[in-house]
């Protein structure tokens, strides 16, 4: 048996960079069951960071993330992007009330015609039943989630800790001992279940009630640009409402139907019905013509009830802390729930930043979902 201050189950963003601020604290150890960190989730996102999606304690774990995505590495993590907004007619009020929501996080978005729309994205699909108005958002970032993570676990090894992958949990004891199915067993007073997708079956392991966490399957796809062209400086594009977004990947243009499709927690993969529909939506929202498509694959997003992430001591369980939901913005919110974790488990002050805006730790509390 070994033993560590924080054992956190989960070697995606989450666990990683709450893993990363408790390491400050005393020896992390990281559990992954997969064969590489982040496989499931944080590994397959669109890994965009912008306040189109959400609600507010989302948007405010968004905006107090980025500072840590600028600064961080010499800003390797990110690089700035332009997002926009698109609507058609029926969207278009839906559209307003964006750039509204939008105004309290940046003074930067503006609402744009459809010759600058062309402009930064050529294929886009315009006039009549297509689409009429748009949002432009200059800061948008887009984030490299392997550096992301690569960080995290570096932090939590050179502060003495370690991060494991191949770790599949057997059976939870409490004190809080973690036993895995090789036999190996890890033990320490502050256990962190970051799971994801499987963070309620690991509760149950451990004799903690679950929270009621749906993991939802999302698609994407990668399609070849026009002939010629350079989309590199091309924006993320999204529809108001979640029907489509697109944005370039390694010269070629990655685009998802932002569908949530209730799964078990597994190795989710896309099928054929959801290829077809993600490009149907490119047809319908771009010029592309999709004649064949380079790559496909799918990932979980696993939300709470509320759609808001729980990050929170277990009342009926203690030293069990849940660090769920996450949904599908985990990856632009880690470093801000990272230092919420850290207040929570060390009991040192809540971030200034988080308050001033309205964000306490009774938000997050999973409490609320009981």
């Amino acid at each position: 048996m070994d033993s560590a201050d924080f054992l956190i189950i989960g070697g995606g963003v989450a666990g990683l960079s709450a893993g990363a601020r408790l390491a400050r604290h005393g020896r992390v150890v990281v559990l992954e069951a997969e064969e590489a960190l982040g496989f499931h989730s944080s590994g397959r996102s669109a890994t965009f960071s912008h306040y189109g999606i959400g609600n507010h304690v989302v948007r405010v774990l968004t905006e107090h993330s980025r500072r840590f995505f600028l600064e961080t590495d010499g800003g390797a993590l990110a690089r700035s992007s332009t997002a926009l907004y698109v609507a058609t007619a029926e969207m278009r009020s839906t559209l307003d009330a964006l750039a509204e929501t939008m105004a309290a996080f940046t003074d930067t978005g503006h609402m744009a015609r459809e010759a600058e729309m062309l402009d930064l994205f050529p294929p886009l699909r315009t006039g009549g039943d297509a689409i009429v108005a748009g949002l432009v958002y200059p800061d948008g970032l887009r984030l490299d989630s392997d550096a992301m993570l690569q960080h995290f676990a570096r932090t939590i090894r050179t502060a003495g800790g370690a991060v494991l992958t191949r770790q599949r949990i057997a059976r939870i004891g409490e004190g809080w001992t973690a036993e895995t199915e090789a036999g190996e067993r890890w033990t320490a007073p502050v256990l962190i279940n970051a799971a994801g997708a499987w963070a309620d079956r690991i509760a149950e392991l451990a004799g903690v009630a679950p929270l009621g966490l749906t993991p939802k399957r999302r698609t994407i796809i990668v399609v070849d640009p026009p002939a010629g062209a350079n989309v590199r400086g091309w924006p993320f594009v999204k529809t108001v409402m979640d029907d489509f977004y697109i944005l370039p990947e390694s010269g070629r243009l990655m685009a998802s139907p932002v569908d949530e499709i209730a799964s078990d927690p597994c190795d989710a993969q896309p099928e054929e019905y959801d290829i077809a529909l993600t490009a149907a939506k490119v047809e319908e929202y771009t010029t592309l013509s999709v004649a064949r498509i380079a790559h496909r694959w799918a990932g979980l997003r696993t939300f709470t009830a509320d759609r808001t992430p729980a990050a929170g001591f277990d009342t009926e369980a203690p030293g069990f802390l849940w660090l769920a939901g996450q949904g599908g913005f985990g990856l632009q919110t880690a470093p801000a729930m990272a230092e919420a974790v850290e207040a929570l488990v060390t009991g040192s002050p809540w971030p200034g930043a988080l308050a001033a805006d309205g964000v306490t730790a009774a938000e997050l509390d999973p409490a609320r979902l009981r």
